[in-house]
């Protein structure tokens, strides 16, 4: 007969959006032990497995910290209230994570004071005062009625009106009957129970003992605050001699979104294993992406699988069409749907897929080492130079409504490169000739149409590295330090470590911007490469890694969105977190094109 010898859950704590999916493992009548499912529509043996998901209710109302949301929160911030901020922002479980917030905390009230004040209202009469020194105005006791108001999270109960049992104060209400279930804003701070049963596939009854679990209580997805995209004084000059510009502007993302295979406990044990769980991160980092609405997206680290199932379909719904290149796999030896790749996707509405160029580096390290190094030596040169990168370029078309209205007969063409370059940090050599190799192939597209360029991705190279150098100045510098690791002598002549696209960083544009309200923007920039002082933060690292690099000749950097600082990423925390669900930070740039190309 068909027996559960087993049922437990990846993570215990639930969480708002993520799909929970329990693990049962199966002896089936032949003794095999197993983790397929077996349905009441395809039965084994004459049995089939039955699910059911409870809410477990209890009369006392539960509300959840906001900082730490697998704690019960014990004081609630009144100006939140009064402010109208969202109810489950408002609660802390100690007057110490209060204070520990409180930076933190302030700036949802400097937002919502903006927004108030912009209505003609008096900032303290709708906050009461609040002072630098790290306290605000609190409630200790906890109402019931702000408490429902936020478990409820003001709309309607989805559950059956059917008590399914009560028992004492604690009442259950059955919420699924698949072994799958997704918790939502009316489980907050309620435990979840999963019961499996065997069942008798003739008589529908069921036969053995009941499996159960009992969740910890569903805590609410955190959120960080809004990222808000900031206008720059562009290079407006680059237009002023004539040349065609569009009214149109689109946006740009670049994000290493950290693969699930290399999201290991022991490597980020900082973060609480429910956040570096993958159901969690998708669906977090999901929200993150769409909230952007970029007009294309380019990411990073996006395992095979994680495409075609999540990512792919997903996007298709927000009107996104992808396309994805994965690694070469000469290297990696473990599961192949599970090795990684660049996925760049762009709105249907605003672009059209034009032509698709896939760069692997490892073709190129074959015939590099064919036609440079010597027979004795290949296998050491292959074993140094293959390392499964790629990229992924990408030709678009702006859709007829964004063309300039005085020259319909112009196509505005798009070309938008997104890389990964390989990240160990002792092969300098490696990583300047990938760099190098792939605007190799990019001048060419630029010899063959006099198109804009967008060169996206992680170039693992810091600022002031040989290859952020070859990027942004077009030559690296004959006495680089980078350039003394070159066992293969593959960089020389040095005077070949040049390319002829006009190349600029977007975020360098916050430091050429005046006016006292972008001096935040530029103390979070490196004051000698004017790049971003960090673009992934772990406890190991911290500093920039990824880029947005334009043609400045035909593309004009409109605005950009904000970087972080320490405080936006919490105290003593590095990334990934619950709110930040990767390593690294997304990059978010918006341009206009100031040149258009005639059709060919």
């Amino acid at each position: 007969m068909l027996n559960v010898l087993r049922v437990h859950l990846p993570s215990d704590i639930p969480i708002v959006g993520c799909e929970l999916t329990p693990y049962v493992l199966l002896r089936r009548p032949d003794k095999t032990v197993t983790t397929d499912d077996v349905l009441e529509t395809a039965p084994l043996d004459g049995h089939f497995l039955r699910y059911k998901w409870y809410r477990v209710q209890n009369d006392k109302k539960v509300a959840v910290c906001s900082v730490h949301p697998s704690e019960q929160a014990t004081l609630q911030c009144l100006g939140c209230l009064k402010g109208k901020i969202p109810v489950s922002k408002s609660y802390h479980c100690s007057p110490k994570c209060f204070s520990d917030a409180w930076q933190h905390h302030r700036a949802l009230h400097d937002r919502a004071a903006s927004a108030v004040n912009e209505n003609g209202n008096e900032e303290e009469e709708v906050f009461g005062r609040f002072n630098n020194s790290g306290s605000g105005s609190i409630n200790t006791g906890l109402s019931s009625s702000a408490s429902s108001a936020n478990l409820s999270n003001g709309s309607a109960t989805v559950y059956p009106a059917t008590v399914t049992q009560r028992n004492g104060g604690e009442t259950w209400f059955e919420v699924g009957r698949s072994k799958t279930y997704t918790p939502s804003a009316d489980d907050i701070g309620h435990v979840l129970k999963f019961e499996c049963v065997v069942v008798d596939a003739e008589t529908k009854l069921t036969v053995g003992h009941t499996n159960t679990i009992l969740t910890s209580r569903v805590i609410p997805a955190p959120s960080p605050i809004p990222r808000q995209l900031i206008p720059v004084d562009g290079m407006g000059s680059l237009d002023m001699d004539g040349r065609i510009t569009s009214s149109g502007t689109f946006t740009v993302l670049s994000y290493n979104i950290l693969s699930d295979s290399y999201a290991s406990n022991d490597l980020y044990n900082y973060c609480p294993s429910w956040a570096l769980s993958w159901p969690y991160r998708r669906q977090n980092l999901l929200r993150e992406i769409v909230g952007y609405r970029a007009d294309i997206i380019c990411l990073q680290e996006v395992q095979s699988d994680h495409y075609d199932e999540f990512f792919a379909p997903e996007l298709d719904k927000h009107g996104y069409y992808g396309l994805y290149k994965k690694k070469t796999n000469e290297v990696y030896n473990g599961n192949i749907n599970t090795i990684d790749g660049c996925a760049t996707f762009f709105r249907r509405d605003r672009f059209s897929h034009v032509k698709k160029y896939e760069v692997e580096f490892n073709k190129a390290a074959q015939s590099l080492t064919d036609a440079m190094i010597p027979t004795t030596q290949k296998k050491t040169a292959l074993n140094r130079l293959v390392k499964d990168n790629v990229a992924l370029i990408v030709v678009l078309e702006a859709k007829v409504n964004n063309q300039p209205v005085d020259n319909p007969g112009k196509r505005q063409l798009l070309c938008v490169a997104n890389t990964h370059v390989n990240v160990h940090q002792e092969l300098k050599d490696v990583k300047l000739w990938q760099v190098h190799t792939l605007l190799k192939g990019l001048e060419k597209i630029a010899i063959s149409a006099d198109i804009p360029m967008l060169v996206c991705g992680d170039f693992n190279s810091v600022p002031g590295s040989a290859p952020h150098a070859l990027l942004a100045m077009g030559k690296v510098d004959p006495s680089h330090p980078d350039l003394a690791v070159d066992p293969l002598n593959i960089l020389r002549p040095h005077s070949k470590l040049v390319h002829q696209l006009p190349l600029v960083s977007a975020y360098s544009s916050f430091a050429r911007t005046v006016g006292l309200g972008y001096e935040q923007h530029k103390r979070r920039l490196d004051s000698s490469t004017n790049e971003p002082l960090f673009t992934k933060v772990t406890r190991d690292f911290i500093g920039s890694l990824d880029y947005i690099f334009y043609t400045a000749d035909s593309l004009v950097v409109e605005s950009l969105l904000e970087l972080l600082d320490e405080e936006s990423l919490r105290k003593d925390t590095a990334l990934p977190s619950p709110e930040w669900s990767s390593d690294h930070t997304a990059l978010l740039a918006e341009f206009r094109c100031c040149k258009s190309i005639s059709r060919r």
